[in-house]
């Protein structure tokens, strides 16, 4: 899974977005009441930003893990169980859940497309709503903005004992 991190401020420019590669660690899929469940080790998120420096790129890093942002340290694990999934036209649907995230629960939404056997995912969400306060730099100058993207998550992939499965196209 890729998680997309935006860069916002007066000084925006002289910075750049964030990519972090955030490999699903456990996952299951029900296809008879359907539902999904996954679990992410936060401690094995990695930058993978093309255009910074190796050094830029480890400061980020540690940023990112540090307790003013994940504090993995104290939250270790990152789950989404869905609670409903809605089927809304041929081959997508809105799979709604609970993710954790810094020892916060809160609903999200995953909006979800069928392409050739494959199940493709986006999901938005606020840091401030995980009780994740953004960086900012240059008194706000340069910050990371509070919406995050989680694009794409293609998860059922992800599961090596789930690869033919369906969601129903009614529910």
């Amino acid at each position: 899974m890729t998680v997309r991190v935006f860069k916002a401020g007066f000084f925006s420019g002289f910075a750049h977005d964030h990519q972090i590669s955030a490999p699903i660690q456990e996952g299951s899929f029900d296809q008879t009441n359907p539902s999904v469940q996954l679990r992410v080790d936060a401690r094995q998120l990695r930058v993978v930003d093309k255009d910074v420096s190796d050094k830029d790129r480890a400061e980020i890093q540690q940023t990112m893990l540090c307790p003013k942002v994940l504090d993995t340290e104290r939250f270790p694990e990152i789950r989404f169980h869905s609670t409903t999934v809605e089927h809304v036209a041929d081959r997508k649907w809105v799979v709604h859940g609970e993710l954790t995230l810094h020892g916060q629960t809160r609903p999200v939404n995953a909006d979800v497309t069928e392409r050739n056997g494959h199940y493709l995912g986006t999901a938005e969400l606020k840091q401030k709503d995980f009780g994740i306060t953004p960086i900012s730099l240059g008194g706000g100058t340069v910050k990371v903005k509070n919406e995050l993207r989680l694009d794409p998550i293609s998860w059922l992939d992800s599961l090596p004992y789930v690869k033919s499965l369906s969601f129903p196209h009614h529910r």
